[in-house]
């Protein structure tokens, strides 16, 4: 019997990396989606699944309260959980622990690390696929969907609801942050910010990300920090010296939570 999958996760480009990565890791693998708690419910409900996997923070039901549900039916009591997050502060950490999480996966992440969870989770319930899981060659690669996913073709993913509301604000003051990609996190200072994307300056790495390559940006808004799901969109170097250590980026974003898009809004507002 096929190893049944739901992916639940507000952004298009996430629900459509994970699922690509899933069904190209483990043979026969059946995958599902949901872009929010409620649709997740109502997937649940039509057929048996073997593994959630789930953002935390959506608009409409969040992870939260959908593991909670979860937890609480008698179908899917003992059912894999992992949170598919951008935060790991531990009050979350806590928090997701006693609702009944069974594993996290941190954005950004790598194809690898998906599926090392994922194998570990379906072995617990005696589960294991029986096939290889195809990892030759793979390494520390960053997961990532299709460049039709990216430039419009099938499945692109949409613009948030609170970004149509409203214009977007450009050439907002300098604003001090954190980029985060599977394999390296380091400081940045975002020079422009829309409530679609953010262009920005970062110290040169050893191990520079590659275009389409899955990016989370921490924004420090006052007493709180935004976290928000992104992709690299470009990537250029600062001057025209060959050994220039400062480094040009776009990261483009890819959530659909208007509650997080209204704190963006605020802050650019502010520092116009």
């Amino acid at each position: 019997m096929a190893l049944r999958f739901l992916v639940v996760d507000d952004a298009s480009f996430i629900r459509d990396m994970v699922k690509k990565q899933l069904r190209d890791r483990i043979p026969g693998a059946e995958v599902y989606d949901a872009n929010d708690g409620n649709r997740a419910i109502a997937q649940l409900k039509k057929q048996r699944i073997d593994v959630i996997l789930s953002d935390w923070e959506m608009p409409g039901m969040s992870g939260e309260e959908l593991l909670r549900w979860v937890r609480s039916d008698d179908t899917y009591k003992t059912t894999p959980f992992i949170m598919v997050t951008s935060r790991g502060d531990k009050s979350f950490v806590v928090k997701a622990i006693q609702a009944g999480v069974s594993d996290f996966i941190t954005k950004p992440f790598t194809s690898d690390e998906l599926t090392k969870k994922t194998v570990k989770q379906l072995a617990k319930i005696g589960k294991s696929p029986k096939d290889a899981i195809k990892t030759a060659g793979s390494g520390d690669r960053v997961a990532f969907a299709s460049v039709d996913v990216l430039t419009g073709g099938g499945g692109a993913e949409k613009k948030p609801e609170a970004a149509a509301a409203k214009p977007a604000a450009k050439k907002a003051a300098k604003a001090k942050a954190q980029l985060r990609f599977a394999t390296v996190t380091c400081p940045c200072v975002l020079t422009d910010m829309s409530l679609q994307a953010v262009n920005g300056l970062m110290q040169r790495q050893d191990n520079l990300p590659a275009l389409f390559e899955q990016a989370a940006v921490d924004i420090e808004i006052g007493q709180e920090v935004a976290r928000l799901n992104g992709y690299l969109h470009s990537i250029a170097a600062g001057d025209n010296k060959v050994d220039t250590s400062i480094i040009k980026f776009t990261v483009r974003f890819v959530d659909n939570d208007p509650e997080k898009f209204e704190a963006l809004s605020r802050f650019i507002a502010k520092n116009r």
